[in-house]
């Protein structure tokens, strides 16, 4: 029993002595790594075993003699030894938590790419070297934005090789990890170059696309919808580069048979050709928000139809992925044209409390609030403005005219 007890004993001490190594070696590791001198470190380290070790040996030694000027001798040689090794180590230390105010202290740098030499080869004008830099950082962080947007920019900016910065383009696309507003960001870069330096719409119009595929139902692909409705015709991206011609306009001819319409009537069939024009845009582009806002405002003021303006105001809210700026402009609209055009009170009341319901807590619920308190002065005021027939004194001026000389 005795032998099994003296075993157990010992590998209860094997096992204390295996964990303290394990522990004072991972923090030898760790202050290795950390150290700007890794060689001066292990040097120190072994100066200190040895000097700790001859004070250790010069104990044992004279132990069971009594205290004497040697021993303080042995003590002070081995602690301005200690103090050599590590008195720059200990000066870090006491001034580390002050200096550390300034300089950030150990904080580690978490490593990033650095473009400056590309971009001075850049300018210049060394660019297949600029776009060799951008790779060797690339090689370290593959998947960086910046950088493979670099060199892309460069073969479409600056070598004039649009094919290459579209392969580039959609190594990156390709890419997993990365964030939805990049990768849409990269090919909306890539349509304006197809734009730009190609004239093709309809390669523009296909990375745009890819957009709405990739990330339905969002920010992000009604933007690009938008983008697509107003992409310019081939007439518009050539006229830049046309010679300008400046026309001398003609005089007035047929004078006695031109269009004898007041000026208001030409006006309303202006207006009726905008919202047909707007109408046809819609059918092909239903996400175009812009004309359908126009479009709202011509129902409302022009053929006086506050129930179509209402129900393109109530698409445009009711889509998904709006921003909520978006959406309180048009409550607010909405609500401009209900006082406008007669509906009632309640109504207008219901439109501006919807803002209040959907995003309450913001500045745009403090601004609907404030409007709530004030409706009905919005009201009367438009009555009083109803209330007034202007033209009224213009019309009649030739009559009253007639009657003072008349007196």
């Amino acid at each position: 029993m005795y032998p099994m007890i003296t075993v157990y004993h010992w590998l209860d001490k094997l096992f204390t002595v295996l964990v303290f190594t394990c522990l004072i070696g991972w923090g030898m590791y760790r202050l290795v790594r950390r150290s700007e001198d890794p060689r001066l470190l292990i040097f120190k380290w072994i100066l200190t075993v040895l000097v700790g070790g001859w004070l250790c040996w010069q104990a044992e030694v004279f132990q069971n003699t009594s205290l004497n000027f040697y021993h303080v001798a042995v003590s002070l040689i081995g602690g301005l030894g200690m103090a050599a090794i590590w008195r720059r180590s200990i000066g870090e230390l006491i001034s580390r938590p002050f200096t550390s105010l300034y300089d950030g202290g150990n904080a580690e740098i978490e490593p990033q790419p650095y473009y400056s030499v590309a971009e001075a080869k850049r300018k210049r004008g060394h660019y297949p070297e600029a776009i060799a830099e951008a790779r060797k950082q690339l090689a370290r962080f593959p998947t960086d934005l910046i950088g493979q947007m670099m060199i892309a920019e460069i073969q479409a900016q600056d070598l004039n090789d649009l094919p290459g910065a579209e392969l580039t383009i959609h190594r990156f696309c390709s890419q997993p990890g990365h964030a939805p507003r990049n990768i849409a960001h990269a090919l909306s870069t890539l349509a304006d170059w197809h734009l730009k330096y190609s004239l093709d719409r309809d390669a523009a119009r296909q990375d745009l696309q890819q957009i709405v595929e990739r990330f339905p139902d969002t920010d992000l692909s009604l933007a690009a919808e938008q983008r697509i409705a107003h992409l310019a015709s081939m007439e518009q991206m050539l006229s830049p580069h046309d010679r300008q011609i400046y026309a001398v306009p003609e005089g007035i001819q047929s004078l006695g048979l031109r269009d004898r319409r007041p000026l208001a009537q030409q006006a309303e069939a202006d207006r009726e050709g905008i919202a047909a024009d707007y109408v046809k845009q819609l059918e092909q582009f239903p996400l175009d928000f812009e004309v359908r806002e126009k479009l709202a405002l011509i129902y409302a003021d022009h053929y006086q139809r506050l129930d179509l303006a209402t129900e393109q105001l109530e698409q445009m809210i009711a889509a998904t992925g709006q921003p909520a700026k978006k959406i309180t402009h048009w409550l607010n609209l909405l609500a401009d044209l209900q006082v406008r055009h007669g509906a009632d009170y309640a109504t207008a009341e219901h439109t501006l409390e919807r803002i209040l319901d959907r995003f309450p807590n913001t500045p745009a619920a403090a601004v609907a609030r404030t409007r709530l308190s004030h409706l009905k002065l919005e009201f009367k005021g438009q009555e009083k403005t109803a209330g007034v027939k202007m033209g009224t004194y213009e019309q009649n001026i030739g009559l009253k005219s007639r009657r003072n000389r008349r007196d």
